[in-house]
């Protein structure tokens, strides 16, 4: 699967199918089954997605990534609109770059060392860990957000892209 280095001028319609189709449609489809789910059975109450921080970045490549990114952006939009006049509240968390071992094997590199690479790109002293995700993640499930939907809270110490995102 493409990880999103592609350039306008070389895509490949191909490999973008394939990013789409976990990113996008895949989502697509839980959300379908999960509102589903809730509206059939009476149950309000809150659905919350990720994507990334790097729906929001502009790059000199990462094309087919940032637009499959992009795309659960609109997805959420929409999903949050609709299942509204059900009470269900549709939110989610972009996260920027975090030491998962996902991208740890891109970059083929531990933990501190993924960490180490990203810190200097973060404008709040630290690195983004798992549990400030999993914290925004509880935030938009409490009661404390209950008037909270078709947002993307954005969880990422303001990270300034300089081209090491793997």
């Amino acid at each position: 699967m493409s990880f999103g280095q592609q350039t306008l001028l070389d895509f490949d319609l191909d490999l973008y199918d394939k990013l789409f189709a976990v990113n996008v449609r895949g989502l697509a489809a839980c959300l379908k089954h999960a509102a589903r789910a809730m509206v059939a059975g009476g149950v309000k109450g809150s659905i919350i997605c990720t994507t990334s921080t790097v729906a929001n970045l502009v790059a000199s490549t990462l094309t087919d990534y940032i637009m499959a990114k992009y795309g659960v952006v609109a997805l959420i939009k929409c999903a949050s609109y609709q299942l509204s006049k059900h009470g269900i509240r549709v939110n989610c968390v972009l996260p920027g770059p975090v030491a998962t071992p996902m991208v740890c094997e891109a970059n083929n590199m531990g933990v501190e060392e993924v960490e180490k690479l990203y810190e200097s790109s973060y404008c709040l002293k630290g690195v983004l860990k798992v549990k400030h995700i999993a914290d925004a993640m509880l935030f938009l499930a409490s009661a404390d957000s209950k008037f909270v939907t078709g947002k993307n809270l954005v969880d990422d110490g303001e990270y300034i892209f300089q081209g090491a995102i793997k």
